[in-house]
């Protein structure tokens, strides 16, 4: 899949599942969506939505592959980097600049954000399908895909008190 293809693919996906419970209230829908603005609710939809991506981009290319463990390890390992890659680039303005000031401003730079850390991770992943990946990173990135999985479902439902899974809209202003 051509890789602005794959970055615009897994932008649908975010947006479909950051509104998705929001216009359904569907509650099956709960570990998947965004269900508040909380920095995890973003990082949840981040990971769901890359690896909604990559099951579609298989579909797509499984007849061309050439070797399905790279394919997938490479793509999984991202799976588990990109949200923390969003955080990266999301916080680089904030920090430099502050608080947004606009609204427009605000879901600009989401938007820029999300697309360039999508692109990174789909960059990085397609050197790394280059790899002959070895049983310790296999296993690493299995752990490490389903920590994430349970840890996106649990925390929606059994929050901890963090400030990562506090709502920015319930904060005073």
């Amino acid at each position: 899949m051509n890789v602005q293809l794959k970055v615009f693919l897994f932008l649908v996906l975010f947006s479909i599942l950051h509104f998705g419970y929001d216009i359904t209230h569907l509650a099956f829908l709960k570990p998947f969506c965004g269900i508040s603005e909380s920095v995890f609710q973003h990082l949840k939809m981040v990971f769901w939505a890359y690896l909604l991506a990559n099951v579609t981009e298989y579909l797509f290319v499984k007849k061309k592959l050439t070797n399905r463990d790279s394919f997938w390890f490479s793509r999984l390992f991202i799976t588990v980097q990109l949200p923390w890659f969003i955080v990266l680039v999301w916080y680089l303005a904030p920090s430099i600049f502050g608080r947004f000031t606009s609204a427009l401003i605000d879901i600009i730079w989401a938007i820029v954000s999300s697309y360039v850390s999508a692109l990174f991770g789909v960059l990085v992943e397609r050197n790394l399908e280059k790899w002959e990946f070895n049983l310790s990173f296999k296993a690493v990135t299995i752990i490490l895909l389903v920590i994430s999985a349970f840890f996106y479902v649990w925390c929606t439902y059994y929050p901890p008190y963090i400030d990562l899974f506090v709502n920015p809209e319930l904060l005073p202003k």
